[in-house]
């Protein structure tokens, strides 16, 4: 005899989330049995909450059994939870179970999809009875192999965004139909969610490689994001931003995160470091401390872009960049869970994802994106356009160290337009380029040593304007910009020793 489902949910649902519940449920009710459905909402909507209650009326409506799939623990403890809040007794299928003598005693079964799939395959056990197997963080390709095994039951994928995480396999082949829930602005505007407040750092990106998976690939990504000026770049947009804030980093790849923990732990401050080579333990002692330490700093690779909620963070850095658009989604919800008198979070981009992708709160069309996948993702800007597009701004605390220039900006982009236009070399943007950053360290120094201070200062500022210059004369090749930038260098050096003695 299975256990009882409540007849009703003692659980608090907001109106966008009954009226998300109802459109389901009638779905379910109109269409054939034999049918799939994704459903997508924002990161922080309460997912779970709309799946766990819809799992209880179908439940108590059909006396249908419902399985639940999840591809990580941190999920299917979250789901299995959530059910009991909701009082839908439980049965969790994790890599522990090897048969299932109890079955029909439940109505309602949680799965790790791969441990369920080697059950199957190997006919350890038959799941009886289901009618509704919903799949949560549905994007992902992995639970594609389960299908063959549900072909008759109604299928309800839920996810933020309906992409799938493999461009062979697109979402629509599989799914039916999508149905769109509420929008982040919607959810913002009704205080459901905290408005991301963004801070964007240009970052030259050319030097990186995508894998078969269509995104950055971890070696590229960590040969870049390991180099000292990027971990500078990365403490000076934190002191600049969330200086004493409860913060999150994403990484794309380990050995980036222990970079980053020695850059702040040298910097001296409150600094821990997550990654999948954490045991199980630690890893709970870690986010332990994270919740309770106010100015706690915790930088992670992966792991914490699902199953995580933690609304105290008023700060989320993205150490890197992507290409898939639900880690992009993913990384910031992270920041955008409602806790008290939290409104807003501080969003932190270095690696020109919201030049990528757009800001976080525009409006979607998740429909088009559903069923032209293709289209969508050949039209994401590349890295090489996205640098067309910079422009330098000197960061404050570097301005104030040259007091006695009325104007430390240099548009080399304009400067060329004007040379070529006079007829004159396109190298000579460059050494007028030299001129001013000549003049600046000798206007703002007392000898040759403050002045070559100053120009350790410009390092990033004559990065971008080489790299621009690179783009104005089409040769870009990472081995000429490196060249031409380490000779403006090697000039602007001896130039200020000229002016000075």
């Amino acid at each position: 005899m299975a256990n009882s489902i409540a007849k009703k949910t003692t659980k608090t649902l907001y109106a966008y989330q009954e009226n998300a519940i109802n459109a389901i449920l009638n779905k379910i009710d109109e269409l054939p049995e034999y049918y799939n459905m994704v459903y997508q909402l924002p990161t922080g909507g309460g997912k779970t909450v709309i799946f766990s209650e819809i799992a209880r009326r179908y439940i108590e409506k059909t006396n249908k059994k419902v399985l639940i799939l999840t591809h990580r623990v941190e999920l299917y403890k979250q789901t299995s939870k959530m059910l009991t809040e909701f009082h839908v007794p439980n049965k969790v299928i994790n890599s522990e179970v090897k048969d299932l003598p109890d079955q029909d005693d439940y109505m309602c079964f949680v799965a790790m999809v791969e441990t369920l799939n080697n059950r199957l395959k190997e006919e350890k056990f038959e799941l009886k009875n289901i009618g509704l197997v919903i799949i949560d963080e549905a994007h992902y390709n992995s639970f594609r192999k389960l299908f063959k095994y549900f072909e008759k039951n109604f299928i309800l994928g839920v996810t933020a965004t309906p992409l799938s995480s493999n461009i062979e396999t697109p979402m629509k082949d599989i799914y039916h139909e999508l149905l769109v829930g509420e929008s982040i602005s919607n959810l913002i505007e009704n205080g459901f969610l905290a408005k991301a407040i963004p801070h964007t750092f240009n970052v030259g990106l050319t030097s990186l490689k995508v894998g078969m998976n269509g995104d950055y690939t971890v070696k590229s990504s960590e040969e870049l994001y390991i180099q000292n000026q990027m971990q500078s770049k990365l403490l000076s947009a934190y002191e600049q931003v969330g200086k004493g804030k409860k913060t999150l980093i994403f990484n794309n790849g380990i050995r980036t995160s222990w970079y980053v923990y020695d850059t702040f732990k040298e910097a001296g401050y409150n600094v821990r470091n997550l990654d999948s080579t954490v045991g199980k333990q630690e890893r709970k002692e870690i986010l332990e401390w994270f919740k309770n330490t106010p100015d706690a700093i915790l930088t992670s690779v992966g792991i914490l872009t699902t199953g995580f909620d933690e609304p105290t963070i008023e700060t989320i850095i993205m150490n890197r960049a992507t290409k898939s658009l639900a880690l992009y989604f993913q990384m910031i919800g992270r920041g955008s869970r409602v806790i008290g008198d939290k409104k807003t979070f501080n969003l932190i981009d270095l690696g020109n994802n919201i030049a990528r992708f757009g800001p976080w709160t525009d409006s979607i069309d998740w429909q088009q994106i559903f069923r032209a996948p293709n289209y969508f993702l050949e039209n994401i800007a590349n890295d090489e356009d996205l640098e067309r597009s910079f422009v330098y701004q000197m960061p404050e605390e570097i301005r104030k160290q040259f007091p006695n220039s009325e104007d430390v900006s240099f548009d080399i982009k304009k400067e060329y337009d004007r040379v070529t236009k006079l007829g004159l070399k396109s190298k000579t943007a460059l050494d007028n380029s030299l001129n001013q950053h000549v003049k600046i360290c000798v206007e703002n120094s007392e000898d040759v040593y403050d002045a070559w201070t100053l120009m350790k200062l410009l390092d990033d500022d004559i990065k971008h304007r080489v790299k621009q210059y690179s783009f104005c004369i089409i040769k870009n090749t990472r081995n000429y910009v490196k060249w031409l930038e380490d000779d403006y260098k090697r000039q602007l050096r001896t130039r200020i020793s000229q002016e000075i003695d």
